[in-house]
């Protein structure tokens, strides 16, 4: 999950790397940002990173309503969330969550 989608998952194009105050605007919270951080490094760490971007934008995942993963993100979906059903739907060993 490249900075780019992460912007767009979050409601904003760019690099993802905005201040503290466009994350205010945005209804997040400054630690928000290094959460979504760590989940991109759980998502590419256990997926690869062309594989863990695809997943987020392109598979429809059950157990968040049918959403995306990206669309989970920016419906204010927790990460942690999103990361346990990625693990449940894929199949991940819980040593790994």
């Amino acid at each position: 999950l490249d900075g780019r989608v992460v912007g767009r998952a979050c409601g904003r194009l760019g690099t993802g790397r905005g201040s503290v105050g466009d994350e205010r605007r945005m209804g997040r919270q400054r630690g928000e940002r290094v959460r979504l951080t760590e989940f991109q490094e759980l998502v590419r760490g256990e997926f690869g990173s062309a594989r863990g971007d695809a997943l987020l934008t392109d598979h429809v995942l059950s157990g968040l309503g049918g959403r995306t993963g990206a669309r989970a993100i920016q419906d204010g979906v927790d990460p942690k969330d999103i990361w346990r059903t990625l693990c449940l739907e894929f199949d991940i060993p819980r040593s790994r969550w």
